[in-house]
């Protein structure tokens, strides 16, 4: 069985029997691995402080039937270590790995890995708030996904914007006459906020006021939550306003297509 290297962010862990640790990894080169870090929960383990949620390594791992083996680990940037010394970076961090981890379950390519990468460098940077660099991570995402949600012109028809009512199963923004009753409204600078995260225009985001970021961020968690199928369970530690409830209030039970042919 072979050995191989590559270059891997560590998205969970779990303890397996008295000192070993079976680690969930998105990787540069090989999708999504699974392997064992033996050892790595001794007090003398060289690498276990390098292979934690969060941390990305140089590994070389030996192909196992199930498992893979780690090992050997360079650490190539400790990003965890620095995020979780504050909690609205920890939390956004966490959310991160938990949307990367459901998001490749079926394939996991290098944009998948490198927008991760990215975001938590940034993050352990503070380099944006951790609200804006959270919320830029899932639209971005999710549009690698081949979910990229529409903020200007109509998700149904294509019908050129501006449009204020935000239909999360349909896809984004929706012309008047296909929002359903009761839709959630969205603010001209909700709506530039939104497009600004998607596309990486930081100076548009850096300068939205808390309001319209909360308003933001509302949207970005329904949007994301309808599209993994399920809840991400670190998502109700981030600090968020009503505005998610009235966006999700606003979807109904059952699933629609959605333009393009998503489901």
């Amino acid at each position: 069985m072979p050995v191989y290297r590559d270059e891997c962010v560590i998205l969970r862990t779990h303890k397996l029997g008295e000192a070993d640790r079976i680690l969930t990894m998105l990787s540069r080169n090989h999708g999504k691995i699974r392997a064992v870090a033996k050892g790595v929960r001794r007090t003398a383990s060289k690498f276990g402080a390098r292979l934690e949620p969060m941390m990305v390594a140089d590994l070389q791992l030996y192909e196992g039937r199930s498992l893979d083996i780690v090992q050997q680990a360079e650490s190539l940037g400790s990003y965890g270590a620095v995020i979780a010394g504050d909690y609205a970076s920890y939390t956004a961090g966490s959310v991160m790995v938990e949307t990367a981890d459901k998001l490749t379950e079926a394939e996991a390519g290098l944009q998948q890995y490198l927008l991760l990468v990215g975001a938590l460098r940034s993050l352990s940077r503070a380099e944006h708030a951790p609200q804006l660099t959270l919320d830029s991570y899932l639209l971005r995402a999710l549009s690698v996904a081949g979910w990229s949600p529409s903020f200007g012109d109509c998700a149904v028809t294509g019908a050129p914007g501006p449009h204020s009512a935000f239909v999360v199963q349909l896809g984004g923004v929706v012309a008047d006459d296909h929002a359903p009753p009761g839709s959630p409204r969205l603010t001209e600078e909700a709506l530039a906020l939104l497009s600004a995260l998607l596309t990486g225009d930081w100076t548009v985001a850096d300068a939205a006021p808390e309001g319209t970021r909360n308003q933001a961020s509302g949207v970005v968690a329904a949007y994301t939550q309808w599209h993994l199928e399920r809840g991400l369970r670190s998502l109700q530690h981030v600090d968020r306003e009503p505005a998610r409830a009235a966006v999700t209030a606003s979807a109904p039970t059952g699933r629609t297509p959605l333009p393009g042919g998503h489901p």
